[in-house]
């Protein structure tokens, strides 16, 4: 099992990740595309990341708007898997 972060490594992390927050033992962020299949084109470009790296975001689509949640939910919280991912999502989203 993955080691829980601490709270000043999380926010550490959050420093590097502009638009992410903490809500609890959760990563998250809102995404808002242009259209649509924008936002669909990258919840499909997010699952092929999540799952090459075996950790799977919960995901709440609302038309344009897109919140992505990552949590660790086998370790009870946050681990050094949820900012990686949050980079990836970043990466993808600025694509």
């Amino acid at each position: 099992m993955a080691d829980l972060l601490s709270d000043t490594e999380i926010d550490a992390a959050l420093t590097g990740l502009p638009g992410w927050s903490r809500e609890g033992d959760s990563l998250v962020r809102t995404i808002e595309s242009a259209t649509f299949p924008d936002a669909i084109a990258l919840v499909s470009r997010v699952a092929e990341a999540a799952e090459e790296a075996n950790h799977h975001p919960d995901i709440d689509i609302r038309w344009r708007k897109v919140t992505y949640t990552l949590s660790t939910h086998s370790a009870g919280g946050i681990t050094a898997a949820d900012p990686a991912l949050a980079r990836r999502i970043d990466s993808l989203a600025g694509e």
